[in-house]
């Protein structure tokens, strides 16, 4: 595979950043202006398919989305400078077998770091990203515009989760979180938007749907905040750790009936879930954590900043 094109990356981020995904024959990953691979579980390169540079201030952050026999990506381009000359982003389906581009839309510059996700919506599907000033939604099988809804803020990071007949999105920077019902044709905001908060959502980490209850982080001061996910009711909110500028990266899980949120420093804050919603307890790493954890088979799998650790869930 090519090396990628020098560039200065943000501290956080590489261009290894994005996470896999797998049918179970081949391993998809994106490395940004390296492009995507598919690899067997020998470790054999299927096909390579390259994007050029990415002209994106901090480098690439999206994953990959497998939907049937397509792997679709979602990478916004823009440059720091609003006046450089940026390429304009795009959404690309490629076939899954051998890499061919099947379906592209090219987007206006503008910087954003999502990643897509699929859902079903009475007869059809709808390829859904949260981007900035924006929610929309697409066909996959042409990549059409099928509907937006406008709210977001500027540089949206957080994937967005489905439940109750519902996508909930973070938008970034701290700025709102929303409720929309999906489906419908052009500008939805004045009919779909369910509810929003005036601001508090995470900037980096995604949100955790659990039963009834939405959870963020605001990992811009350290609150996680728990909502009624038919209503946006708010139900509470819990300091977590030192209030710390972008002090989260990885996204919350559940597990056997707690929820837990990791920061930056590896220190994962088990909580109880609402209505209870209080501070268990604090487990420590140890080290820099900004990745989500895998849970395969009653094990976490955490990559921190120099290793990659196996931890039995009953250790919590």
């Amino acid at each position: 595979m090519p090396e990628a094109p020098a560039e200065k990356l943000y501290a956080k981020n590489s261009y290894a950043s994005s996470s896999p995904t797998t049918d179970g024959k081949l391993v998809y990953a994106y490395f940004g202006n390296a492009g995507v691979v598919a690899v067997d579980f020998n470790a054999h390169i299927a096909w390579h398919t390259g994007f050029g540079a990415i002209s994106l201030y901090h480098g690439p952050g999206g994953s990959p989305l497998l939907y049937n026999d397509s792997l679709i990506l979602f990478q916004e381009q823009r440059l720091m400078d609003r006046n450089a000359t940026t390429a304009q982003g795009f959404m690309v389906a490629l076939d899954k077998k051998t890499g061919r581009e099947l379906w592209r839309q090219n987007r206006t510059p503008q910087p954003g770091w999502g990643t897509p996700i699929a859902i079903h919506v009475g007869d059809h599907d709808e390829i859904i990203v949260s981007s900035s000033r924006r929610i929309e939604a697409f066909d996959p099988r042409a990549g059409a515009l099928l509907w937006y809804s406008t709210g977001n803020t500027f540089e949206v990071i957080p994937t967005p989760v489905v439940g109750h007949g519902m996508v909930y999105c973070s938008s970034g920077r701290a700025g709102p979180t929303f409720a929309v019902r999906p489906g419908g044709v052009g500008d939805v905001t004045a009919s779909h938007v369910v509810w929003s908060t005036p601001k508090g959502s995470s900037f980096v980490p995604s949100p955790l749907l659990l039963g009834d209850y939405l959870y963020t982080v605001n990992d811009m001061i350290g609150v996680v905040s728990c909502h009624h996910a038919k209503t946006g009711e708010l139900v509470g909110q819990l300091r977590v750790g030192e209030a710390k500028r972008e002090g989260f990266s990885a996204s919350p899980v559940a597990v056997e009936g707690k929820i837990y949120f990791t920061n930056d420093d590896g220190e994962t804050f088990v909580l109880s879930p609402a209505p209870d919603f209080k501070l268990l307890h604090v487990n420590r790493l140890g080290e820099q954590t900004l990745a989500s954890p895998a849970l395969v088979d009653g094990r976490w799998y955490v990559r921190t900043a120099g290793h990659l650790m196996a931890i039995g869930s009953e250790k919590g």
